[in-house]
């Protein structure tokens, strides 16, 4: 198929699941058509769910139980009702408070059922942030998961105006106004009016509020973005038409339909998972299973044997770590090292030659075969978002048959913007838009040296019926935000190539202006260390400096390996390790490494080693893993003092 036939095919593509109609009808409709089809997959062992044993099967522990789509049908309806009779009403805000699972999904249709607002939380936040999150949308009722993120709400519930917490596991308590999801559904059971559900469905528009879904806040704080039921449902059509199992679509391209099986392991809190690995999948009849945590992917994985995953560029750095892992000796790491060289080279290649052809056939067979046997077996193509992944990564997946297509969004675009196409992806690019976006680039924001190119490079801005309107209650940052015909600017730089895919560059607001007058973009460097056996975690730092430095995680296993295979003695501090010559030489070979691609002034004249991983816990991280800059930057001021005490005045200059 031509770029020509597959772009017009899309565009006029459509199907049962495309529409215009609200999340809970799209959510009805979906169910009734697939009434048979497996929805959900749950795991025992791991919540006490209090749905267990009267509503859903008591899974054994590490035992993957399926409702379908019939059984989660008459679950969303119930609750629905046991919300309504709690006292939900329409236009109601009310957050959930929980990590992913299924009764996150169960609720958040049940609630857009009910007519209310869904607002949410991630799970790590703390009882300040919990306090903001639910005060600043004025939610009258709040859904966790245990007692842990019950208490969190009960710190600060002084704060709030809140008139129930229900709990989805099941916990005791003796205050009148908090409920288990367990008590909701008998309400709801009891109370259920099939007439009462069908008015409640039709009283919501597609112009009506679905949910606020709060910026994971990299900088300042969180913004409430404004979500309509248009919103969603533009961004789930745009995807169903490059997704979906189109007529037109070669035998053997992945799609999504429903024998899709999908590992959601992703915060649905955030909009990314949300969108594609929740309304998205569930639109197209797909299945769904959730994963214990992120800590159990790989075990959970092998047991689902997925045919797809919707991740971010830090897990399948991780997956990258894990195969370098298994290459534990001399042997198996020559074996490594040139399956990824031929990987790296078929994916380059459009048509390889006979000596590539039995590199990689060899290759497959010896390392391939057991990364994808590991993943379960059935994996047709990750889908990656929610940050900038590495070029080099992308084409060695691409190269071993698991395909990552990676993609853009933002929160404010519901969030889908563009995402490479099955039929003619481009590893290292962001893929075309989708149908129904608009999109410009603006190079007036660039520094002049960099305006050179015809106006194919600039910051984004987005247009769409995907797009929200604003801020919940900011007109301010709203207004900063928007141009007028509703154009949205996303801050970032980027660049549309001669076929119309977009690569990107780099935050407008992290572009590095060092006092050479030099702009330097710290992203590409970053991502240059994702494959590095030495450096775990990067940070690039220059901004108003003479020159480029980096604050670098190393890997403290494979450090002392090293160390313990050359004889030498290592601090057992890690703080202590961070300042030890030997362990600084052995990263600065890598460093050097990375220095030998770049332009003079991108290179990284000094770096620190600091010995903290970042996490969400910690706060270093959001909740979708992107750096939290300025938290870095503060976490480890010291050692950016250090780095750059030699070129600054005297605090008495």
């Amino acid at each position: 198929m031509t770029d020509g036939d597959w772009r017009a095919a899309e565009r006029e593509h459509t199907d049962e699941v495309i529409g215009t109609d609200t999340i809970p009808r799209l959510f009805e409709r979906s169910a009734t058509r697939n009434a048979d089809q497996p929805a959900q997959r749950y795991k025992g062992g791991v919540h006490e769910r209090s749905l267990a044993g009267s509503v859903v099967k008591r899974a054994d522990p590490g035992e993957y139980v399926t409702l379908t789509y019939e059984e989660f049908q008459s679950i969303v309806r119930s609750l629905a009702a046991g919300f309504r009779d709690l006292g939900v009403e329409a236009d109601d805000r009310v957050g959930i408070f929980s990590p992913s699972r299924m009764e996150w999904a169960q609720a958040d249709f049940a609630l857009l059922a009910a007519g209310a607002v869904v607002t949410t939380v991630y799970k790590e936040s703390s009882p300040r942030q919990v306090e903001y999150l639910l005060a600043d949308p004025g939610a009258t009722g709040v859904i966790v998961d245990d007692r842990d993120r019950l208490e969190r709400v009960m710190a600060v519930e002084d704060a709030l105006d809140l008139e129930f917490v229900v709990v989805l596991d099941d916990v005791s308590t003796t205050r009148e106004d908090v409920f288990t999801l367990a008590d909701i559904y008998e309400r709801g059971e009891q109370a259920f009016d099939r007439a009462a559900y069908e008015g409640w469905l039709s009283e919501r528009t597609p112009k009506d509020l679905a949910s606020l879904i709060y910026t994971s806040g990299t900088t300042g704080k969180p913004k409430g973005v404004r979500m309509t039921h248009r919103n969603f449902r533009a961004n789930i059509n745009q995807l169903r038409k490059r997704f979906g199992d189109r007529p037109d679509r070669s035998t053997g391209l992945p799609s999504v339909g429903r024998e899709t099986v999908a590992l959601s392991f992703l915060p649905l809190a955030h909009v990314f998972e949300r969108l594609a690995g929740h309304f998205f999948l569930f639109a197209s009849g797909a299945t769904v299973a959730y994963a214990e945590s992120a800590d159990t992917v790989a075990e959970d994985i092998e047991t689902v044997r997925p045919t797809t995953a919707i991740s971010v560029p830090r897990i399948y750095e991780r997956i990258f770590d894990s195969m370098r892992e298994d290459a534990d000796s001399a042997v198996k790491r020559r074996i490594f090292e040139r399956a990824v060289a031929a990987a790296k080279r078929t994916s380059r290649e459009e048509k390889p030659g006979r000596t590539l052809r039995v590199e990689r056939a060899l290759a497959n067979r010896l390392v391939y075969s057991t990364v994808k046997e590991a993943m379960g077996g059935n994996i047709d193509f990750f889908i990656s978002g929610g940050g900038s992944l590495s070029p080099e990564l992308a084409r060695l997946f691409d190269g071993m048959d698991l395909p990552i297509y990676e993609g853009y969004g933002l929160t404010e675009a519901a969030p889908v913007v563009s995402v490479n196409p099955p039929e003619a992806p481009k590893p290292g690019t962001l893929g075309p838009p989708l149908t129904g976006v608009e999109t410009k680039l603006d190079s007036d924001v660039l520094p002049p040296e960099q305006r050179d190119r015809e106006g194919d490079r600039g910051e984004l801005l987005v247009r769409g019926p995907n797009v929200t309107d604003g801020y919940w209650e900011n007109p301010e940052e709203t207004d900063a935000t928007f141009e007028e015909g509703g154009w949205l600017r996303t801050g970032d730089i980027v660049e549309r190539d001669a076929d119309g895919y977009l690569v990107y560059h780099e935050r407008l607001k992290q572009l590095l202006v060092l006092t050479t007058g030099k702009n330097v973009a710290p992203g590409p460097i970053e991502d240059a260390f994702a494959t590095s056996e030495r450096v775990e975690q990067a940070m690039v730092l220059g901004d108003d400096e003479k020159f480029v430095s980096a604050l670098l995680v190393p890997n403290f296993e494979k450090l002392r390996a090293w160390a313990a295979r050359k004889g030498i003695e290592l601090p057992s501090d890690r703080a202590a390790l961070c300042r030890d010559e030997n362990a600084r030489a052995w990263v600065e070979a890598h460093v050097e490494n990375v220095n030998d691609e770049l332009e003079p002034h991108e290179r990284i004249k000094r770096f620190e080693l600091v010995p903290l991983e970042w996490t969400p816990e910690n706060d270093l991280l959001t909740p979708s893993l992107k750096k939290k800059r300025r938290n870095i930057e503060a976490r480890f001021d010291d050692q950016i003092d250090r780095i750059y005490a030699a070129g600054r005045p005297a605090a008495d200059d």
